[in-house]
C-alpha cells in the first residue's frame, strides 16, 4: 500500500486526504498549526490519522507521496529534506487531476481570476454543462473528485498551487494578467514569479488552448521569447484580433474559427475595464465548449459579482460605501481607482508586500479627496500620497475608519476600501477584512 502524507490540513489538505483514502492509500495528514474542528471530524469520520502542532518526520519521511498546502513554502527545511530523498512532493491539484478525466479550465492571474473562475462557472453551469468549481476558491478539487466527479471543472489556480505540478494539463487555461505579486515567495524576482504562472501551460498540447490578455506586455514578452504548444485565443481592448476577442465600437467580438459573438459592453452587469477583460476570458472559454450565445449574453448581464471585489455595500446620504478589500496589491487598487466615477475617500493599508504605488498616482490626483490609512504601520503610504493629497488620516480599526471616512464624504461621493496590500496585520484574511467593513457601513 503507498504512502500519501498530507501537510496542511486546510481545505485542500483534507480533500486530498479523503480522495488518498478513496484510492487506497495509506493517509497522513501534519499540521503545524491547530487543525480547526470542522475538518478534525471529517478526518476522525474517514479514519485518517493526523497530528497537529507538529511535523513528526519519522512519519513525514516514509512517503512515496507528499502533497503540501500551497501555503508552506519550498524554502522550509522539511520541504527541503523530502526533494533531497527525491520524494515527490506536489499540489493537491496535481494529485487530484490524476483520478478524473474532466475536460478542466484552468484560471490564474495575479488579479481577475476569482470574478473570471465564478463568471465562467455561472455561464457554464445554465449552459447546461455538469461542472464542478475548485482550486483556490470554494470545495477542494481533490474532494470533489472523490465524491461528485463532473465531466467538467473550473478551477481558480494561484502561482504556489501551479508550482506544484509535474502533469497537470488544463484543455483551457486562462491568464488574466500578470503584476507584481507575492515576491517574497519568489526571491524577490519577478522573472520567477512570472514563469510560475505559465506553468499552467506546461503539458498543454495542440489540441489545447490558452486565452490572455494581449494587452498585457508582460505576458506578450514572456510568449515572444518563450513559445507554447496550444491555441493562442488573446483578449484586447485595444486593438483587433483574428481568433479570441476584442472590443470594437464599445462592442465585444468574441471570434473563434469564424464563429463570432457579439455583444455590448453596456450590457455588463460588472463594471469597469477590468471587468470587460474578466468577461471576454470568460465568454471565449464558454464559446469554445459549445455554450449557446444568447444564454453566454444573458449570464454576462445577470452576474452578480464577487464578496470583497468592488462590492456596493449602501449607500447613505447619497455617499456610495464600496468593499474591495480582496484588492490585495496595487494592480488590483489600480482597477478599483480606475472605476470610480466622482470624488472619492479611500481606505488603503495592510502589510506590504514591496508595494510600488507610483502607477497609483494619476489618478489618485484625478479621483481621490482623502486617504484614510488602516494598518499598524502607514508611514509608506502617508510618504507616497503626501504630495497628491491634502487630507491623509491615520487610523487603528475598521470602526475608526469608517467613522472617519463618514465624517469627510459628502453627497454623490464615494467611500472605497481597497486596502493594495495583505490583511494579516489587524485581522485573519481579506475576507474579515471585508466583514468588518459592511458591519461598520451597516452601523453608520
Amino acid at each position: 500500500m503507498k504512502r500519501l502524507v498530507v501537510l496542511g490540513a486546510g481545505e485542500s489538505g483534507v480533500g486530498t486526504a479523503i480522495l488518498g483514502k478513496k484510492e487506497g492509500y495509506d493517509v497522513f495528514v501534519s499540521d503545524k498549526g491547530i487543525i480547526a474542528d470542522h475538518y478534525k471530524k471529517v478526518l476522525i469520520n474517514f479514519e485518517i490519522e493526523w497530528e497537529e502542532q507538529q511535523h513528526t518526520e519519522v512519519k513525514i519521511l516514509n512517503a512515496d507521496i507528499v502533497v503540501k498546502s500551497p501555503g508552506i513554502p519550498d524554502k522550509v527545511a522539511l520541504i527541503q529534506t523530502l526533494k533531497a530523498r527525491e520524494i515527490l512532493v506536489v499540489s493537491e491539484i496535481e494529485f487530484a487531476s490524476k483520478y478524473t478525466s474532466a475536460i478542466i479550465v484552468g484560471i490564474t492571474g495575479s488579479n481577475g481570476k476569482t470574478t473570471t473562475t465564478m463568471l465562467t462557472n455561472h455561464v457554464l453551469k445554465h449552459g447546461g454543462l455538469v461542472v464542478n468549481m475548485g482550486g483556490n476558491i470554494g470545495d477542494s478539487f481533490a474532494k470533489q473528485v472523490a465524491e461528485n466527479d463532473a465531466p467538467y471543472y473550473v478551477l481558480e489556480l494561484s502561482s504556489f498551487q501551479l508550482d506544484g505540478i509535474i502533469d497537470f494539463a488544463p484543455h483551457i487555461a486562462v491568464l488574466t494578467n500578470i503584476t507584481p505579486d507575492h515576491l517574497d515567495r519568489y526571491d524577490y524576482q519577478f522573472e520567477k514569479y512570472i514563469a510560475s504562472k505559465f506553468r499552467i501551460t506546461m503539458n498543454q498540447t495542440e489540441d489545447d488552448y490558452f486565452i490572455y490578455d494581449a494587452d498585457d506586455a508582460v505576458i506578450t514578452d514572456y510568449l515572444e521569447k518563450h513559445p507554447i504548444r496550444s491555441k493562442l485565443l488573446p483578449f484586447s481592448l485595444k486593438e483587433k484580433v483574428e481568433n479570441g476577442a476584442y472590443v470594437e465600437k464599445k462592442n465585444i467580438n468574441i471570434i473563434i474559427d469564424n464563429n463570432k459573438l457579439i455583444m455590448p459592453t453596456t450590457n455588463l452587469s460588472l463594471k469597469g475595464n477590468h471587468n470587460v477583460k474578466n468577461a471576454m476570458a470568460a465568454a471565449t472559454v464558454s464559446q469554445l465548449l459549445k455554450i449557446r450565445k444568447t444564454t453566454i449574453r444573458e449570464c454576462l448581464e445577470n452576474f452578480h459579482g464577487v464578496e470583497h471585489r468592488l462590492e456596493s455595500v449602501l449607500k447613505i446620504n447619497n455617499v456610495q460605501y464600496i468593499n474591495d478589500s480582496k484588492a490585495t496589491n496595487v494592480n488590483a487598487t489600480f482597477y478599483a481607482l480606475d472605476a470610480m466615477k466622482s470624488a472619492t475617500v479611500w481606505i488603503v493599508g495592510g502589510v506590504d508586500k514591496g508595494n510600488d504605488y507610483s502607477e497609483l498616482y494619476p489618478l489618485v490626483n484625478e479621483k481621490v479627496k482623502a486617504i484614510i490609512c488602516l494598518g499598524i504601520d502607514n508611514s509608506k503610504i502617508v510618504n507616497a500620497f503626501g504630495n497628491c493629497v491634502d487630507n491623509i488620516v491615520e487610523t487603528q480599526s475598521m470602526k475608526e475608519a469608517v467613522n472617519m471616512a463618514y465624517k469627510i464624504a459628502e453627497r454623490n461621493e464615494n467611500v472605497l476600501l481597497s486596502p493594495a496590500c495583505a490583511s494579516f496585520d489587524l485581522f485573519k484574511n481579506y475576507e474579515e477584512r471585508g466583514r468588518q467593513f459592511k458591519e461598520a457601513v451597516r452601523e453608520l
